[in-house]
């Protein structure tokens, strides 16, 4: 595994990939690596010649205030990783390489990115201005043929693709599955924060979503809403958002049109901020129970 430290040396690799008969996929990350970047990079790995990993925290997408100087890091061990999972290169810059003096430019999707984490009363529209800036940047660095996301960040994922097909990038985005702790946390970099109290307690977010799945599928949609944010207001817990939104749109969910649902929710547990969300699929009329 080679790692790469500067934009120079991205350039000389992607010059030389591209004559080459050579499948490449590239896995962003923000480090701190879990079971889920593993999924990401095993699936990558499975499908393609060459793999390669970024490893930036993304200054941009960070609203003041936010974690971004105490966000885990540890890139001895993510590289250690990497390795095993069969990473052939890591692009590892720093962040005067990717924002130098001088960079003015921003990417922004309107109308996927002012609701759930984009709205004011959440991360804010300029978290996801910083993720699809930083997310073009690699995709123009690496010219990968697929890019792998996971389904957690599924607002994340969405304005993604959307970005990725308005500005014709080669890749094919690929969102795969969220991937879980044993007792149904979404795994997280974020998770370290946690103290065994917390984290014992930040089960509930997933809990409640179950929970709003069962009621959906014999009481419809608001009641589904309620019992979900009843679930968390129990465990002591009051989110930040708990919405229902039609994937693909991000538009509001009324449950009458018979497409599948996103139910997303986002949470503070003792001051740390999760995320999570389930796909809620319609009993069609003739469908097999």
């Amino acid at each position: 595994m080679k790692v790469l430290r500067t934009a120079a040396e991205m350039r000389a690799l992607r010059d030389e990939l591209r004559g080459q008969p050579l499948t490449v996929g590239l896995v962003p990350t923000m480090g701190y690596l879990h079971q889920g970047h593993d999924s990401l990079l095993a699936a990558a790995r499975a499908e393609c010649d060459v793999v390669v990993m970024s490893l930036f925290v993304n200054p941009t997408q960070f609203r003041p205030g936010e974690d971004l100087s105490t966000y885990p890091r540890d890139e001895e061990r993510d590289f250690a990783i990497a390795e095993a999972t069969g990473v052939d290169y890591v692009y590892a810059p720093q962040p005067d390489d990717v924002y130098p003096s001088g960079f003015a430019t921003k990417v922004e999707v309107e109308g996927l990115t002012e609701v759930l984490c984009g709205s004011e009363t959440s991360r804010g529209p300029g978290h996801f201005r910083g993720v699809t800036t930083i997310v073009a940047k690699l995709l123009n660095a690496v010219d990968p043929d697929f890019a792998y996301f996971g389904q957690k960040d599924a607002q994340q994922a969405t304005v993604i693709r959307r970005m990725a097909e308005d500005l014709e990038f080669r890749a094919k985005i690929v969102v795969l599955p969220t991937v879980r702790e044993p007792d149904g946390l979404a795994m997280s970099s974020r998770n370290a924060y946690l103290s065994p109290q917390a984290r014992e307690r930040a089960t509930a977010i997933w809990a409640s979503l179950q929970e709003t799945e069962a009621v959906f599928a014999e009481a419809g949609l608001e009641p589904a809403l309620e019992a979900g944010r009843r679930h968390l207001e129990l465990a002591g817990i009051t989110p930040e958002y708990f919405e229902a939104r039609y994937p693909g749109t991000l538009d509001p969910a009324d449950g009458r049109s018979g497409d599948p649902i996103l139910v997303a929710v986002a949470a503070k547990v003792d001051g740390t901020r999760l995320i999570d969300n389930i796909l809620l699929e319609p009993e069609h009329e003739g469908s097999t129970p």
